[in-house]
């Protein structure tokens, strides 16, 4: 053992730990491997991060944070969630403090990947994907990181409470009757709702094909004649559109109008441009 790490004192080894939230047995062991040198400890600290990342890829990040912000001239909202393996991390202040951070700094950059996102700087000086890393290491648990973004003339937001749930949605009008209203709300019913697509024709063929084959292969297994199977199918996907596309769907506010509906008994000019949804598990 060195004369430096002979010197080390607990007085360092808290101040390593007040610096990198690191563990008291891991501080000192870095503090030693480094001679003393707070710099390289850190260092150390941070390639174990990055160990501690790799050895657990294999496992499941389920539990995180989600949330949804949006600028304040409302043209343009994000969605970002830190995932991690439970709901005790999830729980946390510092780890929800996080999430809020990176929250702001997507919202406040021009980054259109979790990539980019990644690469930006944290407000430490650090990259976003480095301070992950290194939050990795502290609290020993798999973190994948996610990233959505809409630009429009007015988006709307909805946190779900308990922070596993948000939602953004983005209208061609900045100025409409009752936007505030009809922007909660449309955001709140594709929180509920789950849509896959704003309407019939933004459903990818790929989707459709599945549907198709989906409902013809039940039908032929319920005992339908086979001349019958794609007029059978094409009910089902017609429901389907209904129970999978936004404005087709029931409002859930008033079951007797879909959504489409109850935006055009507003204004009858206001389109849904898009919207992005996340929900942990």
């Amino acid at each position: 053992m060195t004369t430096a790490a002979m010197n080390i004192t607990a007085a360092d080894v808290n101040k390593l730990r007040q610096q990198t939230g690191a563990g008291m047995m891991d501080c000192k062991k870095a503090l030693t491997e480094a001679n003393g040198d707070f710099e390289k400890a850190i260092d150390i600290l941070r390639e174990k991060g990055q160990k501690v990342a790799a050895n657990r890829s294999d496992r499941d990040a389920k539990e995180g944070v989600v949330l949804a912000k949006v600028t304040a001239d409302g043209k343009k909202g994000i969605l970002v969630v830190l995932n991690c393996e439970t709901d005790f991390v999830a729980r946390n202040e510092e780890f929800i403090k996080l999430v809020d951070t990176i929250g702001n700094i997507a919202l406040n950059g021009n980054f259109t990947t979790v990539d980019e996102l990644k690469a930006a700087t944290y407000a430490d000086g650090l990259s976003i994907e480095k301070k992950i890393t290194e939050y990795v290491g502290k609290i020993g648990e798999k973190m994948e990181l996610r990233f959505e973004r809409i630009d429009a003339e007015k988006v709307f937001t909805y946190n779900h409470p308990g922070n596993k749930l948000a939602s953004i949605v983005g209208f061609n009008k900045a100025n409409a009757n009752n936007l505030a209203e009809v922007g909660k709300e449309i955001s709140m019913q594709i929180a509920a709702m789950a849509p896959i697509a704003v309407d019939k024709s933004d459903v990818t063929q790929e989707t459709l094909d599945r549907e198709l084959a989906v409902a013809k292969e039940q039908a032929r297994q319920e005992g339908k004649p086979e001349e019958m199977l794609d007029k059978i199918a094409l009910g089902k996907v017609n429901k389907f559109y209904k129970e999978a596309t936004l404005l087709n769907q029931d409002f859930i506010k008033d079951g007797k109008k879909t959504v489409q509906q109850y935006i055009q008994d507003n204004d009858k000019e206001l389109k849904v441009t898009g919207f992005k949804r996340i929900v942990l598990g």
